[in-house]
């Protein structure tokens, strides 16, 4: 149990925290969400004993074991198998022991070792390993490969390995599905689902939230609020407390107003003044109901394109990879996909699987290795992927990276009035990058994408480091977005916002999947029961085999043209029903007897069959398009 007891907690000058109360229970799972700067991260720092409260104290148990995802990891030369398997620091010296006493013939020490091991339970701890490093992505192949040779992302991933692989009674774990794939996410929900400690959890993402959770500690204005449930339950629950605030609010307010006007119409008269006293008193002892402040919603919009013909971009039986010495490496084969305006494509599938590779052979940032790109010469891509951050000038504004990107003749104050709409308002954006948090680099590197008006959008994990209110913006935008979307990403209430089509790309190839995110991740579960890998002797996973997923059969789109006309076809019959209708309700059209009344009467009949028929039609036309 963690208990907050008039908490409060400063960074610099800056009070993040004050007066809060809350008491934590073993078994609980956690989600601390709020606005970045809220104080989510600190929090987590005091729980861990790295931070002093201003006032107050928070109570955590002296012999709760408590694990958490270290920020950085060293280039190492440890294995990652041994550097997972340190997590569990007592089963991995009787590890250690066993090997050393092994290499030296020792065969007491060998024993002792053993005896050890059983003692602590260390006899599967390998296989435990290894199942971590399996479900986060890890081919078996790597389990033996030196940590210095993971990239940083990949480093990330071992790091949450280790946390997983240590006991304890309390993990904290701080944005962990950042640089995970879907596969790897949807896995990791499942792990914390049996986790049988307390999880304190901080997370942007809404679906792995409402997937893991039992509460949610919200964190805003200096305060901290516990709601039970996960967080679609609490914005439900915020919601009404929000609303239950205003009506207090307003009803203070009006008696605030009925006492105030009784007492300086009577407090001069004598035979009124107990009255006016007893009023002021009454006045004096009101609660103080806060107005009900509403947080500035984040809007964003993606312009529309300037021209938008409908075939775009397409790889015909395309190779994709990358030219090495000594031979290229062909990472997908026989690739055939059509982009065309109003597609929205959502790859899946694990990191390393070549999504990535797909994504830049359509951009033409990597050249066929075979096959051939066709695009339309009307084609305007917005690119977007984790260099394109990386790449934001050091010491430049928001307004010289758009500058730049405008060219000459363009005034100041139209690329003002443009990054105002990315939530770059008034000074912000003359303010140096360097400053900026990662969602807010993010955000201005969608907003240079945007600028160019595409009329395709290739958006590899867009996501990372944003927000909430700034990932449910960007869903938004890019539901109202014209052109055809290619969507890499591990936050599946984006993808569900946005897409209606996807694409599994594993084993060399990238195939229509036949189904929804749901029927995804229950063929992932499907694909490797319970997590219980067949292993090898020293441990390594065996990955699971289940028959791939079905891929989708090929849907004959509807004709644009033909959909179209049935647009319009009923846009102008629901005119005509309208005008037939507004002639009905003219009183004078009835005092000739009521036969001009019975043939509009007649005409409206016949519109409304028209009308049904029109519609159908469209509905089936529909139907093709999806």
């Amino acid at each position: 149990m963690i208990s907050l007891r008039d908490f409060a907690l400063r960074r610099g000058e800056r009070l993040l925290l004050s007066g809060v109360d809350a008491t934590l229970h073993s078994g609980w799972r956690v989600g601390v969400v709020g606005r970045n700067g809220t104080g989510k991260s600190s929090l987590f720092a005091a729980v861990r004993g790295e931070v002093e409260p201003d006032r107050g104290a928070i109570e955590v148990p002296g012999r709760l074991r408590i694990a958490s995802v270290a920020q950085e990891t060293p280039a190492l030369d440890d294995l990652a198998l041994d550097f997972v398997l340190s997590g569990d620091a007592v089963v991995f010296d009787a590890i250690r022991a066993e090997r050393e006493a092994t290499a030296r013939e020792d065969w007491e020490a060998v024993a002792a070792a053993h005896s050890r091991l059983e003692e602590v339970g260390g006899y599967d701890a390998t296989a435990r390993a290894a199942r971590l490093l399996h479900g986060l992505g890890f081919a078996p192949e790597t389990h033996g490969q030196a940590v210095k040779a993971f990239s940083g992302g990949w480093r990330v991933r071992l790091n949450l390995a280790r946390a997983l692989m240590a006991p304890s009674d309390l993990l904290l774990l701080d944005e962990p599905t950042n640089h995970l794939d879907l596969d790897a996410v949807l896995w990791l929900e499942q792990w914390l689902l049996r986790y049988p400690g307390m999880l304190l959890l901080i997370s942007h993402d809404r679906e792995f939230l409402d997937g893991v959770c039992t509460h949610t500690l919200h964190l805003a204005d200096g305060k901290a609020r516990l709601y039970t449930g996960d967080y679609t339950a609490f914005e439900r629950q915020r919601a009404e407390h929000l609303r239950q605030q205003q009506i207090s609010h307003e009803k203070e307010q009006a008696e605030r107003a009925h006492l105030q006007s009784f007492i300086d119409r009577f407090k001069a008269k004598a035979s009124k003044a107990r009255q006016a006293q007893s009023r002021v008193k009454r006045l004096a002892k009101l609660a103080g109901t806060e107005a009900v402040r509403v947080e500035r919603a984040l809007r964003i919009q993606f312009p529309e394109p300037a021209k938008l013909p409908h075939s775009l971009l397409g790889l015909t039986h395309a190779d994709c990879g990358y030219p090495a010495t000594g031979g290229a490496v062909r990472i997908l084969a026989d690739i055939t996909l059509r982009l065309e305006a109003g597609d929205r494509i959502a790859l899946l599938g694990p990191n390393g699987a070549g999504k990535s590779t797909l994504v830049k052979s359509l951009v033409g940032e990597l050249p066929l290795l075979a096959g051939e790109r066709g695009a339309h010469p009307d084609l305007r891509m917005g690119y977007f992927a984790q260099h394109t951050v990386e790449s934001l000038r050091a010491g430049a504004s928001p307004v010289d990276h758009l500058a730049e990107l405008a060219g000459d003749g363009v005034p100041t104050q139209q690329l003002r009035d443009f990054l105002g709409r990315w939530n770059f308002p008034g000074d912000r954006a003359f303010e140096n990058v360097d400053v900026f948090s990662g969602g807010e680099r993010a955000r201005l590197a969608l907003a240079l994408v945007a600028w160019g008006r595409p009329n395709v959008l290739l958006l590899d994990e867009p996501t990372n480091h944003l927000d909430l209110d700034m990932r449910e913006a960007l869903a938004e935008a890019l539901a109202d977005f014209d052109g055809a979307i290619v969507l890499v990403s591990h936050d599946r209430h984006l993808i569900g916002l946005v897409c209606d089509s996807f694409w599994r790309v594993a084993d060399g190839q990238a195939q229509p999947f036949d189904g929804d995110l749901d029927e995804y991740a229950a063929w992932l579960r499907s694909r490797d029961p319970g997590e219980k890998a067949p292993r090898t002797a020293g441990g390594d996973a065996t990955p699971a085999t289940a028959s791939p997923p079905p891929a989708a059969a090929p849907r004959r789109k509807a004709n644009p043209h033909k959909l179209a006309r049935a647009e319009a076809r009923v846009a102008e019959l629901e005119e005509q029903i309208g005008l037939i209708e507004a002639e009905l309700a003219e009183p004078e059209l009835y005092t000739d007897g009521g036969t001009r009344a019975a043939d509009l009467a007649k005409r409206q009949a016949d519109a409304r069959a028209a009308l049904e028929e029109a519609e159908e039609v469209l509905l089936a036309l529909y139907a093709e398009q999806a």
